[in-house]
Parts: structure tokens; C-alpha cells; sequence
């Protein structure tokens, strides 16, 4: 069942007023996978919706800004998220979420929190949600389009862990650091991709 639709004009509103367009209608492709895939892979559609909605909430903004909220919220950003402070914006999004709409489902706060690193031991929503933030219908790279018919043709791990391969090896390529729950989270894929074989 959808979001009620009350719920997700106050947080398209809480989103617009703080991302640029361009950002917000990249969060209205990931709504619109994230319904998608959550349809596909049994998850609950309005929690998806929801994680969709507000994951980029602390996308835009300076580096500062992003520090100052860190503070705020009592996050304390380890070595690599100091030196790449935007990786911080997945957690304050969550706290956002959490504080500024009162957001409780810890499944869709996690969704939230861990939609650009992954983590190891995701749930369904979680892996959905970084999934459908990577290959939403905005985005224009190489690949892309092998990933969407991946994601709609196998299974949810086997389509993620292409989409980490992906970005893990992007991430390399473009000499940034990457952080230790990215390499968690597509090992724990890959030992239990292997348990399942």
C-alpha cells in the first residue's frame, strides 16, 4: 500500500524547500524505483516511499553546514566521512527524518542512514533503497541501463551486489576513499551469495 497521500506532500515539502531541482527530481526518480522494487522484492511500498522521499533531505548544503548539523545531532563523523564530509548526509537525513517529522520505523531511518555506503546485513528496505537511489530513471551513466534490467530480471542481492561492484569501483577509480561500510557491505553479500550456491 502506498503512502498516504497527506504524508508524502509534507515530505515532498520538507524535501523541496531544501534541495534544488534538479536533486528533487532525482529523490522523485528514486520514489518512483523505490515503489518499484519494493513491489518486486515484497517490501512495504509506503516505507520505501518514505526512505525515498527523505534520503537526499541533507544532500544540499555546504561542508560546514554539514559539520554544524553533524554537531547538532551529535554525529561524530569518522576518518573518511571527515575527509568526504558529504557522506555524512545519508545519517543526517536520518536524524532529520527522525527530529523534524518524527519518523520512528528504525528499518526506513536505516534506509536512510546507509543508502550511499551500504552496510553489512542490510534488510530488504535498506537494500532497496541504495538500489533504487543508484539506478533511478535520472541517472545517466555507463551501466546504468544493464543494472535497471538486472534489477528487474534477478534477485535483489545479485542485482545489488553489481550495483556496489559499480560504485565501489567508480569510487577507486576516481582516487576517493572508500569507506568500511562499502567493503562490509559487498563482502557480506558475496559470503552470503556463497552460502546460497
Amino acid at each position: 500500500m502506498c503512502l498516504d497521500e497527506s504524508k508524502r506532500q509534507e515530505y515532498l515539502a520538507f524535501v523541496s524547500a531544501r534541495l534544488g531541482k534538479k536533486r528533487l527530481t532525482h529523490t522523485l526518480g528514486v520514489e518512483k524505483m523505490a515503489i518499484e522494487l519494493a513491489g518486486r522484492f515484497g517490501a512495504d511500498v509506503a516505507a520505501a516511499q518514505t526512505a525515498a522521499l527523505l534520503h537526499d533531505a541533507a544532500k544540499n548544503g555546504k561542508k560546514q553546514e554539514k559539520r554544524d548539523l553533524a554537531q547538532i545531532y551529535n554525529i561524530e563523523p569518522d576518518p573518511i566521512e571527515e575527509r568526504q564530509i558529504d557522506l555524512l548526509h545519508g545519517a543526517l537525513a536520518a536524524q532529520m527524518a527522525r527530529r523534524e517529522l518524527g519518523v520512528e520505523d528504525e528499518d526506513v531511518l536505516n534506509a536512510i542512514r546507509y543508502h550511499t555506503t551500504g552496510r553489512a546485513g542490510m534488510s530488504r528496505l535498506e537494500k532497496i533503497i541504495y538500489l533504487a537511489d543508484l539506478i533511478e530513471e535520472n541517472r545517466d551513466f555507463r551501466g546504468v541501463k544493464a543494472l535497471r534490467r538486472l534489477a528487474r530480471t534477478a534477485g535483489l542481492d545479485e542485482a545489488l551486489l553489481a550495483g556496489m561492484r559499480h560504485v565501489l569501483l567508480y569510487v577507486i577509480r576516481e582516487g576517493g576513499a572508500v569507506h568500511p561500510d562499502s567493503i562490509d557491505a559487498y563482502n557480506a553479500l558475496l559470503m552470503e551469495k556463497g552460502d546460497k550456491e
